[in-house]
């Protein structure tokens, strides 16, 4: 009954609504504005935790990352679902992952922060998400033309259970070195003493939450990519049913818990350049359509023993660091002095990518 149950639309709509409302209980327990979850903010903040990168204000080893996986891992074995593959282009998945992280932090968020700022009244993600719906329409015609990274192989258990191992590893760093208070470091890991970083929800809450929406999503198959790619090429709404729920839900939250504020100007953690809001995240959706998945998608991919998932993972990690070390990343100001260079260079790889991975169609 719940195979059938997940898989159903009421399946779908049921985890979009269990973000919705969800996301915004976590901005009120702690989490920074419009915030309440995001994957590429979270990882962004991961790798400052780790020291990838020392932007000082967004660096917190993120509970909610480490449950997506865990849960999804969870889920995976509980239903015979765990299914250790790889081999399918690891380097281009990792460049994906370096570059949608990129394009996400010039923008300032991930798919599913780009709809709940939407649905907390923050108007410059419309051009976010037209700017994603292009990349994903860019990256459908690649897909029309024969554009195919490979099948990955079956391999050894322990290749699916990296990543997850991983994670547990960063949650026991933060068990072993909790944030002193005042002290921008602990042990080996890197806490904010201000800005998004400082701001976060109760640990065991986070993971708690993390954990549900990992288990839900990997037997839902939520994924923003996948719902606008579905909706574009095979015009099937399945899949976006589950993001209009997101929408939906988090706008009643937001407005039930006071947190709905419309408007372009002192957006938290936004900028209102247009068309850089529209550029970065035609990228981010470019790079999610060429490695087939949005963020959320290839953290419960990685939970599942999917390696090449776990490989667009660490390219996002790693792409974090390279955006706050070489000033790409946007801030409230406005987008980094060489954000704009790198999303054209982005633009181009990926466009590199998608013209020469096609397989002939007979």
């Amino acid at each position: 009954m719940l195979r059938k149950f997940f898989a159903s639309r009421g399946g779908i709509i049921s985890i979009g609504a269990f973000i919705g409302v969800f996301a915004p209980l976590l901005q009120k327990w702690g989490n920074p504005g419009n915030m309440g979850i995001c994957v590429a903010c979270f990882e962004r903040d991961i790798a400052g935790a780790l020291g990838l990168h020392r932007a000082t204000v967004v660096q917190y080893m993120r509970p909610e990352i480490i449950g997506f996986i865990l849960g999804a891992l969870i889920a995976a074995y509980l239903f015979k679902e765990f299914r250790p593959r790889a081999g399918s282009a690891p380097i281009v998945r990792f460049v994906l992952g370096a570059f949608a992280m990129i394009g996400a932090l010039v923008f300032l968020g991930c798919p599913w922060r780009a709809m709940l700022r939407l649905a907390g009244g923050d108007w410059n993600s419309i051009f976010g998400i037209l700017g994603l719906i292009g990349g994903i329409w860019v990256g459908t015609l690649f897909l029309r033309g024969g554009y195919n990274l490979g099948r990955a192989q079956e391999t050894h258990t322990a290749v699916g259970w990296i990543l997850p191992l991983i994670m547990m590893g960063f949650l026991a760093l933060m068990l072993l070195y909790p944030q002193i208070p005042g002290e921008p470091k602990s042990g080996v890991l890197f806490y904010s003493l201000k800005g998004p970083g400082a701001m976060h929800a109760p640990l065991l809450i986070s993971l708690g939450v993390g954990l549900a929406v990992g288990v839900l999503a990997q037997r839902s198959r939520f994924c923003t990519m996948g719902a606008f790619r579905d909706l574009i090429l095979f015009r099937q709404t399945h899949l976006f049913s589950g993001i209009v729920a997101l929408v939906v839900f988090a706008f009643i939250s937001n407005l039930f818990l006071k947190q709905f504020h419309p408007g372009f100007a002192n957006q938290p953690v936004a900028h209102t350049l247009s068309l850089w809001n529209f550029g970065g995240m035609v990228l981010a959706g470019l790079a999610f359509t060429l490695a087939g998945g949005c963020p959320g998608r290839q953290l419960f991919l990685a939970g599942e023993g999917d390696g090449d998932a776990a490989v667009f993972v660490l390219g996002m990690i790693v792409g974090a660091g390279f955006a706050h070390n070489f000033g790409l990343a946007s801030s409230p100001q406005g987008v980094g002095p060489h954000g704009i260079a790198a999303v054209i260079i982005g633009l181009v790889v990926c466009l590199f990518i998608g013209f020469t991975m096609r397989k002939k169609v007979a």
